[in-house]
């Protein structure tokens, strides 16, 4: 029985190419005679379905090192949009010179189910032997690729060794100049007292709010955070090393921060974090120390108590750290600090609101600089709570001194008295800076 069953139609894209454009100009060139052997092959494969296409993809006076050609571009645009079946070629140096592009090149045929064939080399991917021969120069061309990432990596490595800087982003008090790391000074110096401060402070916790009061930041220009802080103290280029893979080797460039300086640091980086919360709590100045008494006169002092690994801060009253018991003793002895100091604050804020303090606060402001203007205290007041946030501990514990003149516990609740002088002096702070940068 013959099989009558039509064969299908192989659309064929002929490519050519030539380095030179020398003869390029004449009636019958290089890339004339390439695409008459790929028609007549063509030809030849007439009964298996095989048809030339029109469409002419020719390169000539371009190398076979590089894929950026314009003949080999459109014919891998008509290759993604389904329009060719088979690619033929004189030789498969006409399609590419490089293995590794070469490999680019049978990805994208393989993906849009395309084959292609050098009539002089019985190269022909629509064969078995034709696969076996593609998949051999295949093996060589990722052999080149691991090779080649081998050499970088190994070279990478004896420059690390070295201690060459070898790129990427740059580390805040550095420069770089003619391919090497060059201390730029003022970042440097900003450097040097984040690494000091953290030692005196014993918290990046406290050191971030610090930062970020005084409108320091990073080498982006953004505001800095913890996770900055921690990325900056456990880079040892700081130190004048280089690292690669954990090893540090000494390196080209200066460094920024002493050994003695490092190992302080990284003393107070191996306490647990929620140590170092608990040692800030305990230094974190009290707030309301000297002004904070019972309603029967009693002064209730700062306390701390440990229960494990946490610290626990209260108000204590003194009859109760004396063991004074009787008659008229104050039902409470013991009053959370967090809670109480969070209360008064918040009482402040709503006392600044009303129409009574805001005009103490302008009587005493003009007492001593009659040319303050009305609208910057009105400003001012409204602008403490702004102020407020931005401070750290022990700069709120100073203003908390000029503003309360007395805070009053009671089994009905807290009472605070405001010192008019102090919010006199407040107001001066906030407002000379502005009138200072407005001259």
């Amino acid at each position: 029985m013959t099989d009558t069953a039509p064969r299908r139609r192989l659309r064929c894209a002929v490519y050519t190419r030539k380095s030179s454009e020398e003869g390029l100009d004449m009636e019958f060139n290089s890339l004339d005679a390439q695409r008459e052997s790929c028609e007549a092959y063509i030809a030849s494969q007439r009964a298996e379905g095989w048809a030339c296409m029109r469409e002419r993809y020719d390169d000539g006076g371009y190398s076979g090192g590089s894929l950026e050609r314009p003949g080999l571009k459109a014919l891998l645009e008509d290759v993604e949009a389904g329009l060719v079946d088979v690619i033929v070629v004189y030789k498969i140096d006409r399609l590419s010179r490089s293995l590794m592009d070469f490999a680019k090149l049978v990805e994208a045929f393989d993906r849009n189910n395309v084959t292609f064939v050098s009539v002089t080399q019985a190269f022909n991917t629509t064969t078995s032997m034709g696969r076996l021969t593609l998949n051999i120069l295949l093996s060589f061309a990722q052999f080149e690729r691991e090779v080649t990432g081998e050499r970088i990596r190994d070279k990478f490595a004896a420059s690390r060794a070295k201690g060459m800087w070898m790129g990427g982003f740059v580390p805040m008090g550095y420069d770089v100049v003619d391919r090497k790391l060059v201390i730029n000074e003022a970042e440097a110096a900003t450097v040097r007292h984040i690494f000091q401060r953290f030692v005196e402070l014993g918290s990046a916790t406290l050191l971030t709010r610090e930062l970020v009061a005084s409108g320091t930041l990073n080498k982006r220009g953004k505001p800095i955070d913890k996770g900055f802080l921690y990325k900056l103290f456990r880079n040892r280029l700081y130190l004048g090393e280089a690292v690669h893979k954990g090893t540090s080797y000494p390196g080209e460039h200066q460094a920024i921060i002493t050994p003695e300086l490092w190992d302080q640091v990284h003393a107070i980086l191996q306490e647990s974090p929620r140590q170092r919360a608990a040692n800030t709590r305990t230094q974190t100045p009290a707030l309301l120390k000297g002004l904070i008494f019972t309603d029967r006169g009693i002064a209730m002092t700062p306390t701390v108590t440990k229960k494990g690994s946490r610290h626990y801060r209260y108000y204590t009253s003194m009859d109760a750290i004396r063991n004074r018991a009787g008659e008229g003793t104050d039902s409470f002895v013991r009053l959370n600090a967090g809670m109480v100091e969070g209360a008064v604050v918040q009482h402040i804020r709503s006392l600044l609101r009303t129409p009574e303090i805001a005009a103490r606060a302008m009587e005493a402001a003009r007492r001593n600089d009659p040319d303050i203007e009305e609208h910057d205290i009105v400003a001012a007041l409204s602008g403490f709570d702004g102020l407020w946030e931005s401070l750290f501990p022990a700069e709120q514990a100073r203003i908390a001194r000029l503003l309360i003149e007395r805070v009053t516990v009671s089994s009905e609740g807290l009472a605070v008295d405001l010192r008019t002088e102090g919010l006199g002096s407040i107001i001066r702070e906030m407002v000379t800076p502005k009138q200072e940068m407005a001259a």
